[in-house]
Order: structure tokens, then C-alpha cells, then sequence
């Protein structure tokens, strides 16, 4: 095992340019091959461990160190600091029928019937989880559902409860009234919500066609949804920075947006723990694997893969520092991905967010 420093070009000579460098740490001896750009190209299961943002929902949110120092020093994120230790962060005001199916999902008892059931009392939410259930992203066997029976039954109770879960926050983002900066803000997180969410689904469906026995158990409907509340914690944080302003109290925006991007994860952790999200979902919005498992890919790796290409498509000036965790797959998987031109990376993700059913 031996540490180096190489180019992406160089290890792969696929004899055109490539657009990611990337700092190998650790390179260990087991030949591998990789198809790629219709080349057989001998080369080393590649491992790279790497340093990441604190969020990686805030790709879009340049790092400001001096900011961030003053944001740390304020009386606000004390206060932020100390709800999320003492876990009385304020949750998002998410609909009570919303609550009620998260409260059923932790019942082993809990059936079908109980949910759609629970469904029924409300009537909008209900239309949206058969259309979801209808959707291309979720309906892979292509059997309409015509009732909210068959939708639940299709779906699964649990993700029925991811499903209501994420379509509240959306709605949430887009209606709250705050101030026009915070309403500004959740509108955005919205958006960059549902890039990062598309974009993991462009990512786990390149892992599956590449290896499909071998990366089964990747789900690109979880990975749309675990994409979709990785910055669930935002909401919260944004309503108690409306609450500190309206209170009389004063904290620049730019700073605000620092201690944002610091604390979002911890804040997204606990409002998940707290509606009892599994571990995948806890894994992403906190940005740390929190359960080993022996998984060669997790949902993590597919949202930094995802997170990573993001930034590139944005252009960020910090893409030179930031390195991403890959095998031979997720190599071939972000070539492809990051060599589509801007109209047809688009146009894949403007696919997969008009035919989720969000």
C-alpha cells in the first residue's frame, strides 16, 4: 500500500480530457478492469478517503472561514447550539396527518389499512401518494393504482411515511411566511433539495446498470427521497433565526448562512431521529456514516458522488480541494455523468424530478 498523488487523466488514458483530478491516499494492488470510453483499461481498485463540507446540501454556499468564525462567536448560534444539545430545536409544523402516519410506522402492529386509512383524512395528501405511486420513479413494475389501498400496499407503509414526510417539507419551503430572506432561503433549499435529490438518482441508476446483481439493493426511489430531506433540519434553523430577528435582536444574513451550513446536519439528525427515519437517511443529512455496514456502496457515497458532481456543474471555485470516496464503478459512474454536456445533464435531471409525481 503506498500513497501518491495522481492525475485522473494519467490512471484512466482514455485520450481525451477529463474533467476531475483527484488526490489518490491509498492505492491497494488488486487488479481490476474497467470499460471505459470503449477502451479495456487495466487498473487498481482505487479507495480515497477525503475531507467533505459540513452539509452536503449547501454545495452552492461558498465557505467564508471568517464568517464562519464570527457566525460561531454570536449569541445566536449559542442559543442554536444549546436547543440542539438539549434536542428542543422547534420541529417543522409538518401536517398532523403527517405525524400521525410517523407515529403508526414505529408500531410493529401497524398494517396497510392502518395507513391509507389515516390517509383518507386528507384527501390532497392522498392524491399525491398515488400519483407518486404512479409515478416512472416508483411504479418499476408499470401497474397503475387507482386507490390509495393498492398505492400503500405498492409502496410500502414505510415509504408512504418518507413520501408524506418529503412532500410536506416541499410545501413548507414554498408557503411559510417569514421574513422575504428566510421565505428567499427555503425557496432555494427547495430547489438545491431536489438537484441533489435527481442528481442521486442519476448516480445510483449509473451504479446499476454498470453492475445490477451486484448493486441491487440500491433503490434510486430511496435515493430520491434521501436526497429530497437531507436539509430537512434548514427549516428549523431559519424559523428560529426569524424568531431571534423578530424578538428585536440583529445578525448579519451572510453570517446566518454560515452557521446554517454548520449546524444544518446535527439539526437534520435529531429532526430525523425524532420521526424515526433510518439510518440512510441519517447517514446523508449528517454527513457521517453513524452504522457500519458491509455495503460497498451506501447512500452516503452515492450523495457525496452526487454532491461532488453538483459542484462541478456549479462551477465551485473549491472543487480543487474537495475529494470524493470511490471504487471502479463510482469512478465510470462520475466520468459519464460529469462529461454530458450542460443541455443533456439538465434534461436527465428535469426528467427524473417531472416524472417522481413531487
Amino acid at each position: 500500500m503506498i500513497d501518491v498523488t495522481v492525475n485522473y487523466q494519467t490512471m484512466l488514458k482514455f485520450g481525451h480530457l477529463v474533467i476531475h483530478r483527484f488526490k489518490l491516499l491509498k492505492v491497494m494492488w488488486t487488479d481490476e478492469y474497467c470499460l471505459a470510453a470503449s477502451r479495456l483499461v487495466k487498473w487498481q481498485d482505487i479507495h480515497v478517503f477525503t475531507f467533505y463540507m459540513n452539509h452536503l446540501s449547501f454545495f452552492w454556499l461558498p465557505q467564508n472561514k471568517a464568517l464562519l468564525l464570527k457566525g460561531l462567536e454570536s449569541e445566536f448560534a449559542q442559543l442554536v447550539g444549546h436547543s440542539i444539545s438539549a434536542g428542543k430545536i422547534t420541529l417543522p409544523p409538518i401536517p398532523n396527518v403527517v405525524l400521525k402516519i410517523q407515529s403508526l410506522c414505529t408500531l410493529e402492529s401497524t398494517g396497510i389499512a392502518e395507513v391509507a386509512e389515516c390517509l383518507l383524512e386528507d384527501p390532497g395528501l392522498a392524491a399525491i401518494v398515488i400519483r407518486v405511486a404512479n409515478s416512472v420513479v416508483f411504479n418499476r413494475r408499470n401497474i397503475t393504482c387507482v386507490d390509495i389501498m393498492t398505492a400503500v400496499s405498492r409502496l410500502g407503509i414505510l415509504r408512504v411515511r418518507d413520501i408524506v414526510t418529503a412532500q410536506a417539507i416541499e410545501q413548507l419551503k414554498h408557503s411559510v411566511n417569514l421574513s422575504k430572506e428566510c421565505n428567499k432561503l427555503l425557496v432555494q433549499s427547495a430547489s438545491v433539495s431536489k438537484e441533489l435529490g435527481a442528481t442521486m438518482v442519476l448516480v445510483t441508476n449509473g451504479f446499476k446498470e454498470l453492475s445490477p446483481i451486484e448493486y441491487r439493493y440500491l433503490e434510486h426511489e430511496k435515493s430520491l427521497l434521501v436526497g429530497l430531506l437531507a436539509d430537512i433540519g434548514l427549516f428549523c434553523l431559519v424559523s428560529e433565526y426569524h424568531l431571534y430577528l423578530e424578538n428585536g435582536n440583529y445578525l448579519d444574513h451572510d453570517i446566518a448562512l454560515q452557521i446554517f451550513q454548520g449546524q444544518c446536519s446535527a439539526t437534520s439528525k435529531l429532526v430525523l431521529n425524532r420521526w424515526g427515519f433510518d439510518s440512510d437517511f441519517i447517514d446523508v443529512c449528517s454527513n457521517t456514516i453513524n452504522n457500519q455496514e458491509q455495503r460497498e456502496v451506501s447512500y452516503l457515497d452515492i450523495a457525496r458522488i452526487a454532491n461532488h458532481l453538483l459542484m462541478f456543474r456549479n462551477k465551485d471555485e473549491n472543487i480543487d480541494d474537495h475529494e470524493v470516496e470511490l471504487n471502479v464503478t463510482g469512478a465510470e459512474v462520475l466520468y459519464k455523468l460529469s462529461n454530458l454536456s450542460k443541455h443533456d445533464f439538465n434534461a436527465k435531471l428535469s426528467d427524473v424530478i417531472n416524472t417522481s409525481g413531487f
